[in-house]
């Protein structure tokens, strides 16, 4: 099993290069980010994991920023965000960031999609919220046409796109690596199955439950029978669960680091060593 990591990167944490530089060097296998633009101090929209909301999540760097220095300074570490908040972006733009990263990483990038649980987060960058798992579907489709090897024009409900040249292609194949997160349901599994390579459940709790669900979904979709991928997110981590992922045939699991400074960084990386 792959073990990867996802940390909250900020102003006042362990910088990128030398955390990138950390993972490869002790043989981790991957580096996610998270996103938020901003945190409204409103905050009439409670947290779902539980409140009071940490610091880290309003202070929260670009993760396209932060994977590519994590990209110029390591040769195999692979990168993903972990989630690109879709609907709050410009697909047009959106396309041409994420196909010039993992051209910049050779491949090594993987693009985790997510719909956001902050409505005033989304308010303030236009989304209607009722609609943003339609959005981000629209614009997942838009951003495909955008890295289709020929100019191909792409007319959605609320994205449309001229056939045109946007260079550089994902080097992975006609996209790149795309993982879904959310919670385990038909609608989610809808998405996974049309336009992703597999899921990105937070947590990992409840897998044996609802991987035969997902498994089924992407069958009746007729997807390669080899998928989907499945990546237990932000893992607290200790042998009998990653045993568990192990059993259920996962291939990965990104563990959860402490938003925290360097030293702090460190030590749990040295423990999380003999997970390796």
């Amino acid at each position: 099993m792959r073990i990867a990591t996802t940390i909250f990167l900020t102003d006042h944490s362990v910088p990128a290069v030398r955390l990138a530089r950390e993972l490869e060097e002790r043989g981790f296998d991957g580096l996610y980010l998270p996103e938020h633009t901003h945190i409204p101090v409103s905050r009439r929209t409670p947290a779902p994991m539980g409140e009071p909301l940490p610091p880290e999540y309003g202070r929260t760097l670009d993760p396209f920023v932060g994977l590519a220095a994590a990209a110029a300074v390591t040769e195999r570490l692979r990168l993903g965000t972990g989630i690109t908040l879709v609907a709050q972006h410009d697909p047009i733009v959106l396309a041409k960031q994420v196909a010039s990263l993992d051209f910049l990483s050779r491949g090594r990038f993987t693009l985790g999609v997510g719909f956001g649980w902050n409505v005033e987060e989304a308010a303030d960058h236009g989304v209607d919220w009722p609609r943003r798992r339609d959005l981000v579907r629209d614009r997942m489709a838009a951003m495909r046409a955008l890295w289709a090897p020929e100019p191909t024009a792409y007319q959605g409900a609320y994205t449309s796109v001229e056939a045109s040249h946007a260079w550089p292609k994902p080097v992975s194949g006609p996209r790149p690596r795309t993982l879904v997160g959310g919670a385990a349901g038909p609608v989610l599994f809808r998405h996974i199955t049309e336009y992703a390579d597999g899921w990105l459940p937070i947590g990992g709790g409840g897998l044996k439950e609802t991987l035969p669900e997902l498994r089924r979904a992407w069958a009746e979709a007729g997807r390669d029978p080899a998928g989907p991928q499945v990546v237990p997110y932000a893992v607290r981590p200790n042998p009998g669960k990653l045993a568990h992922y192990r059993d259920l045939g996962l291939a990965e699991v990104v563990l959860q680091l402490p938003s925290a400074g360097t030293a702090d960084v460190l030590r749990t990386l040295d423990d999380y060593a003999r997970y390796l």
